[in-house]
């Protein structure tokens, strides 16, 4: 069964993802002191006492705000609230009952979805008679927590879990796909064309999305989960910022994922910065290809883009053109990524990666080092994700930087790895020369 998802709405400020990273116990959800960071709904697992559950944390909604993606954000908010069992209110307990906490409140009301009101920012439990004026919301009685202490938050995740329908069961393990990749390359409008909705807020403004965005998706019959990034820039560009945080979070996207997606603009070719921000996944050991959007506006040499890649990047993975506004190429474009997971996580036997090791020494001779030629005598894998082997040789100071990365080219070309993160160790075998 999947998971009971909890909606946790409230006004811009009153603390709604600082109480997310709370009750999960995670630091998932960006926090700063500037109002309005949240844009996107995003979506993180919790459990507590044996039940799983997925926390929502939304925009702030202010239908009276003057924030330039209002609207967008009050969308995506009530687009939670509907895919949701439970709701939790977020209510500032210091700032009091405010108009847009009246004007949430009677939406919910009528929602049809179980509503739990927390009056936050409770710092000390001397304050918790604040919470009582927020009994004037008809949504029953508010919990005064406190999002940075953790006062009153077990409390509150007893109650969630009493609310929530029986049964809710931890989702077994899916594949992470991550869209990564520069500013404004198209990596959300991609994301919305596969879920053929409007998950996440689109705008011609580079930076309009600060989160790393997971969603569940089927494909094919399989679960996979999609993960929206804000747009990689150099740390030095960002620093200080609100964007550096952003920045932060899509790094770890990719350290959490098996397969990055790394988005660039067809119009603009593979850039020296898309190549970087490749290298990033490929240094967090995550299977690697590269996506040029925008291909029906574009006007980049195809055959061009993927001989820059194949010869800029150690790993080589595929180049493939696609489009987020017509559609083109995007099945294909996850079929690629899902192959590449199960690729990185295969295993093969010994016995024929010893044959391939016989094909290569007949293909190209090992070196000749100070007069002593190299021999390699056995090969076996030992981890995936990414896939390990052992090469057992003679002498490992005798393998040159040349042959390693023949051997490493030629066992991609074999076992279709372009594109997966391969560590060879060589080990000298003992007693043998």
């Amino acid at each position: 069964m999947k998971r009971s998802k909890v909606a946790v709405l409230g006004y811009p400020n009153v603390g709604k993802s600082t109480l997310v990273n709370r009750l999960s116990g995670t630091r998932e959800a960006v926090v700063h002191e500037q109002a309005g960071v949240t844009r996107d709904r995003k979506e993180i697992d919790a459990d507590w006492n044996g039940l799983a559950f997925t926390l929502v944390d939304t925009g702030g909604v202010d239908s009276a705000g003057e924030h330039e993606m209002a609207e967008e954000i009050r969308r995506q908010s009530l687009a939670a609230l509907a895919d949701s069992q439970l709701a939790l209110l977020v209510v500032d307990a210091r700032a009091g009952l405010r108009p847009g906490d009246a004007e949430l409140a009677r939406e919910l009301q009528g929602g049809g979805v179980p509503v739990i009101v927390a009056a936050n920012k409770v710092d000390d439990g001397r304050q918790e008679g604040l919470a009582s004026e927020f009994y004037g919301l008809g949504l029953g009685t508010p919990m005064p927590v406190s999002a940075t202490q953790g006062l009153g938050t077990g409390d509150l995740l007893d109650l969630i879990v009493e609310r929530l329908p029986e049964g809710g069961a931890d989702v077994s393990e899916v594949t992470r796909l991550a869209l990564i990749g520069r500013p404004n390359v198209g990596k959300s409008s991609l994301l919305n064309k596969l879920l053929g909705e409007e998950r996440v807020i689109v705008t011609p403004v580079a930076g309009t999305t600060r989160d790393a965005i997971d969603t569940r998706i089927e494909f094919d019959g399989r679960e996979v989960i999609l993960v929206d990034t804000a747009g990689l820039r150099r740390r030095t560009k960002v620093a200080g910022t609100i964007d550096y945080y952003a920045q932060l979070r899509s790094e770890q996207a990719a350290d959490r994922a098996d397969v990055a997606i790394v988005v660039c603009d067809a119009g603009e070719g593979v850039t020296s910065e898309d190549f970087r921000v490749a290298e990033m996944a490929m240094k967090a050991k995550c299977a690697t290809v590269i996506a040029l959007n925008k291909w029906d506006v574009g006007e980049t040499d195809l055959e061009d883009a993927k001989a820059r890649v194949t010869k800029k990047l150690r790993q080589r993975p595929q180049t493939m053109a696609v489009s987020a506004q017509s559609g083109r190429g995007l099945k294909r474009l996850v079929a690629e990524a899902l192959g590449l997971a199960d690729r990185s996580s295969g295993w093969t036997q010994t016995a024929d990666l010893n044959r391939f090791l016989g094909d290569l020494q007949s293909l190209r001779e090992p070196p000749s080092v100070r007069g002593k030629r190299l021999r390699m005598y056995y090969m076996a894998q030992f981890e995936t994700r990414p896939p390990r082997f052992a090469v057992q040789v003679n002498n490992r100071g005798q393998v040159t930087r040349d042959y390693a990365y023949f051997l490493e080219n030629r066992l991609r070309d074999r076992y279709s790895l372009q594109g997966v993160p391969l560590v060879i160790d060589f080990k000298t075998s003992r007693g043998r020369s």
